[in-house]
Formats: structure tokens, C-alpha cells, sequence
């Protein structure tokens, strides 16, 4: 994923407040536009319990700011003509798919570097654990709406993951990309590591611990190392 993009943020931030349609949190949407658009997303995956609506129309912003393609899957034909019918003209910038979202997750859109994912879903820890799995070139950003109550995602190594209290709740998780150490897969941000002496012979041992503010809910991964 490209560096931050200040312009483009705040470009899909206005695109996504001119399109008029506003749900009853329309913060999320314009805090999804601009976080996609920010960070230049070319391949946006939305995963939705059921209709698509506002999310889908900040990604939509986003994607006329960055050239990227948003694609939405969706779990039936019922929902996939809601779906037109509630997006209007603006359904034909979206790529509607219909199927298990795991499978298509990892056979069809494993380079999606911004990926949306509904909390309302049965299995959203599952999707997101298929996303976190399917990063291995470059950074990616997961964000998961309708998030209060319905717990938190386990992040591999080096993730970095927040909870919003924006609209229902957003849940945002910055995934490293995946490199090879020893034979070993592992994420870039563990195996960088942030003190010297991290080689195979000889290193020192680490762990990460993950601390919530019990105020905001915001989590801190922190690595602690040994020798």
C-alpha cells in the first residue's frame, strides 16, 4: 500500500458527503472514504451481512479518487438486486460477486489491500483471519463495521488494531505483509524488529502482548524481548 495521501482523503471525504445518501451513522461512511482513499487503496473488498448501502458508496468516493475497483460480495441474488436498487447508478462502479466470502477471499482477492467486513456476519473473526492470512506483498487495512459488542479480531504479529467509536463501532487493523526469515513466514514489522541483535544465532527472544484502554477500547500491541 502507497504512503498516506492527505489530498485523496480529504477529496473522498467531500465526494462521499455530495452523494446525499446518509444512513443513521453517516460518520462511517465518510470515515471509511477517507481512510480508503488515504491510503490509496486500488483493490477494495467489501464483505456485507447483507445489503449494500452506505459503506459500499464511501468506497465508491474512494475509488473515483484513487482509480482502484470495489468489489462487493454479497450472499444471494435477493441481496445482490437490493443491492442495485439501493446504490442506484452508482451500483455500476461496484463489482457485485455472490458466494462464500472466505473462498472468494482466498481464491479471487487476496491482493486486496483495503478490505470492509460487516461484524453482523455469523463469521466475521473467520473472514477476517482469511484476510490477515491472504497479506503477503505489501501492507493492507481491514476494517470491520458494526463492531461494538461482537468482540475483537486476533492479529498476528505486528498488527496493529483499534476500536472506533464511531457509528456501531469500527474496528480497524493495519496488516504488515508477510516476508520469509530462516524458512520461516513471519510478518515484516516482527521480523525487522525494533533493537539490534534479532539474527538467527544468538537472538533474542521476543512476545507480543496486547493491551486494550478499558476508556476507549483502543488495543496496543507491544514486543517485549528477552534474551
Amino acid at each position: 500500500m502507497a504512503c498516506w495521501s492527505a489530498e485523496n482523503a480529504t477529496q473522498a471525504y467531500i465526494r462521499t458527503l455530495k452523494m446525499g445518501k446518509r444512513g443513521k451513522e453517516p460518520d462511517v461512511a465518510e470515515f471509511v472514504s477517507a481512510l480508503a482513499a488515504g491510503n490509496c487503496a486500488q483493490l477494495m473488498v467489501e464483505v456485507c451481512a447483507g445489503t449494500a448501502g452506505t459503506t459500499t458508496l464511501a468506497l465508491v468516493a474512494a475509488a473515483h479518487q484513487t482509480g482502484g475497483r470495489v468489489v462487493c460480495i454479497v450472499r444471494g441474488l435477493d441481496e445482490l438486486h437490493a443491492s442495485e436498487d439501493a446504490l442506484g447508478f452508482n451500483a455500476d462502479y461496484v463489482e457485485f460477486v455472490i458466494g462464500d466470502a472466505k473462498r472468494l477471499l482466498i481464491n479471487c482477492y487476496k491482493g486486496a489491500d483495503f478490505t470492509l467486513i460487516d461484524c453482523n456476519l455469523e463469521d466475521h473473526e473467520g473472514v477476517f483471519q482469511v484476510v490477515q492470512a491472504g497479506v503477503k506483498h505489501g501492507e493492507a487495512v481491514v476494517v470491520g463495521y458494526n463492531a461494538l459488542g461482537k468482540g475483537s479480531w486476533s492479529p498476528r504479529s505486528g498488527s496493529k488494531t483499534q476500536l472506533l467509536p464511531i457509528g456501531g463501532g469500527l474496528l480497524v487493523a493495519r496488516i504488515p505483509a508477510m516476508v520469509k526469515v530462516g524458512g520461516n513466514s513471519t510478518a515484516a514489522a516482527a521480523a525487522g524488529g525494533g533493537g539490534g541483535g534479532g539474527g538467527v544465532n544468538g537472538a533474542k527472544r521476543s512476545r507480543w502482548v496486547v493491551r486494550v484502554d478499558k476508556l476507549t477500547g483502543e488495543e496496543h500491541v507491544y514486543r517485549i524481548t528477552s534474551p
